[in-house]
């Protein structure tokens, strides 16, 4: 058994698209996911299974849509890869503000010529940072209108893929969680 964490994209943003945390426990556990536990209201799971993080994610995706009537892609990542993301902390000497700092988790990695070009363009004082399937920003002005947050979004997804964005703070509760006993 390993550990994953599940992260929905676009869910409980505003008064629309929500589900409960309760529900969303509740249906993992359907699924025969062990160990599960939400953190916060944005769609962030931690569970157990025997299952490949891509068949967890096809099925999350398949059930939410079956049960709450929602079109929403799921992005799965293992314990291990987490800690990666949390340990390479790529903006550690620049972020000061876990609010303001941000992982965009993509479902593929990015077109290398596309972070070229991106690179050479001037967000200052935003940075970002790309490292495999992971974007990382530091947004000094906040998230919510961040030109490098959209470009990177925009321009650095897949094509027919997705991506969906945590702050550090919410990694970093994530990341706690792992091995943590109940």
């Amino acid at each position: 058994m390993q550990q994953l964490v599940v992260l929905l994209r676009g869910i409980n943003l505003g008064s629309a698209r929500r589900v409960a945390m309760a529900d969303l426990r509740a249906m993992l556990d359907d699924l025969g996911y062990e160990d599960v536990r939400t953190v916060l209201q944005s769609g962030n799971a931690v569970l157990r299974t025997g299952k490949k993080p891509d068949s967890v994610a096809r099925a999350v995706e398949k059930r939410i849509a079956k049960d709450f009537g929602l079109e929403v892609d799921a992005m799965v990542r293992t314990g291990e890869e987490i800690a990666d993301v949390v340990s390479a902390e790529p903006l550690a000497g620049v972020a000061t503000d876990g609010a303001k700092s941000v992982v965009i988790f993509l479902s593929g990695e990015p077109d290398p010529a596309a972070v070229k070009s991106l690179a050479a363009e001037d967000f200052a004082p935003e940075e970002f940072r790309v490292r495999g399937r992971e974007l990382y920003a530091w947004c000094p002005g906040g998230l919510q209108k961040s030109p490098v947050v959209k470009a990177l979004t925009e321009r650095l997804t897949p094509p027919s893929g997705s991506a969906t964005a945590r702050n550090w703070n919410t990694v970093l509760k994530l990341h706690a969680l792992l091995d943590e006993p109940r």
